[in-house]
């Protein structure tokens, strides 16, 4: 099925604050997406099987973003390819520091084992304030249920269970800003934020996914030197619920993220869905009671250790003498944010290398450390000098040897191009 409408679209405007748990299943709704309608005509997405009325790709994101459902459930699977190891080991670590910072870094650390491999999700939802998600590996389930105020989570395999009530699960640590985007409709609206005039956007079809009707939206970068091929978003015909997130590389092959519903159903799901009772013998953890004064569930280390870091220093009072030796700073440029190098999806961000340390060669790095990250990527010469360049099937990077890291969802050769520019 080929793509038959084309439509350049402003970014859209971003989704309105949400309550935190929503983001574990179906968002309720997106916020209303700005798009050009010049030059647009009404486009037939009826190539394929099913048959289904007309529709152009604006009023496609339109439907997305008028999307009101509430309730629903289903199962997912999402598979993630971006050519690295399982991510299972960092997430644990990720779980050892939430039991530091509060238990509910354990949710996010869980999220990111997504990021590899595939995996069954269970998800439901009744309207803003009845959410649940199920991670499903193996036997064992990793399980979040958002009720009213209060929020569970229940790790099967640990048999541990955290209850905290929606502020305190907040301040447990969670940030919101820094959890990965789960479903096809999280996913979509990221993608969403990134049109603008350096991209395509199509209507490339119909489909039928989890049993239903599914218009296929097709965004594609407009400019060479990307590592991103297409995205391709199908949306429920009837709902404008997105069901299936596609993105593939330009390379072509495996699709590096594919996260699509296999059964859903838009019925209000069963009020036991939310119902949550502490499996006998499992620890269970009230966070809110633990949150106040105590660095985290397990409480009190933390706090020791920065007490005796205190008393080493006399008593100082290190916010203030931290405070101090910034203002003596000469300049901001002690810290020089990313350069931005590029527009749209060949964007670069260019960071300014560190100060060589002490008994590094003349390149910058130590000579274990340049053998242990050769060892990793490719090495690389140009105006810049010399390097190595880190790959994976989406995001590359180079590191030149005077310490300076350029990266972005680009070719190598894009990275190597913005090396030499900003050598000359």
């Amino acid at each position: 099925m080929e793509p038959n409408d084309s439509v350049s679209t402003a970014t859209p405007a971003a989704p309105a604050a949400r309550r935190r748990m929503a983001r574990y299943a179906v968002p309720v709704a997106v916020a209303g997406v700005a798009a050009a309608t010049i030059g647009l005509v009404p486009a037939l997405a009826a190539a394929g099987d099913p048959d289904l009325p007309e529709i152009t790709a604006q009023e496609l994101i339109e439907k997305i973003a008028a999307s009101d459902v509430e309730q629903m459930s289903g199962t997912l699977k999402v598979s993630t390819d971006l050519g690295l190891p399982s991510f299972a080991g960092l997430g644990d670590l990720l779980g050892e520091a939430g039991a530091a910072a509060g238990e509910a870094k354990e949710a996010e650390a869980k999220l990111l084992e997504l990021a590899s491999g595939t995996h069954t999700l269970r998800v439901a939802a009744d309207g803003p304030d009845r959410q649940r998600l199920t991670i499903q590996d193996g036997d064992d389930e990793y399980t979040v249920i958002h009720r009213g105020g209060e929020v569970w989570t229940y790790d099967s395999k640990a048999n541990e269970v955290l209850h905290a009530k929606d502020d305190a699960y907040e301040s447990g640590g969670a940030d919101e800003a820094h959890e990965p985007p789960v479903t096809p409709k999280e996913l979509a609206t990221e993608a969403l934020k990134a049109v603008d005039g350096t991209t395509s956007v199509t209507v490339g079809g119909t489909a039928r996914i989890a049993g239903r009707d599914a218009y296929q939206l097709v965004i594609k970068p407009k400019q060479s030197g990307s590592t991103i091929g297409a995205i391709k978003v199908s949306v429920d015909a009837q709902n404008g619920v997105p069901l299936k997130f596609t993105l593939t590389p330009s390379t072509g092959g495996k699709a590096v993220v594919d996260a699509g519903f296999t059964q859903v159903d838009f019925a209000k799901p069963a009020a036991d869905t939310f119902a949550f009772t502490p499996p006998r013998g499992a620890k269970v953890t009230e966070l809110d009671e633990e949150s106040e004064g105590a660095a985290g569930r397990h409480g009190g280390p933390a706090d020791k250790e920065l007490d005796d870091l205190r008393k080493d220093l006399g008593g100082k009072d290190l916010g203030k003498d931290l405070g101090k030796n910034l203002d003596d700073l000469e300049s901001v440029e002690d810290f020089p944010g990313p350069n931005v190098i590029g527009e749209g999806w060949t964007t670069i961000l260019e960071l300014g290398g560190p100060a060589a340390p002490s008994g590094a060669g003349e390149e910058g790095l130590p000579a274990e450390a340049e053998k242990f990250l050769g060892a990793l990527g490719d090495q690389v010469t140009g105006k810049f000098g010399s390097g190595t360049v880190f790959k994976t099937r989406l995001v590359n990077a180079l590191l030149t040897d005077d310490g300076k890291v350029y990266v972005g969802a680009v070719t190598e050769k894009a990275l190597l191009d913005a090396a030499n520019k900003a050598a000359r």
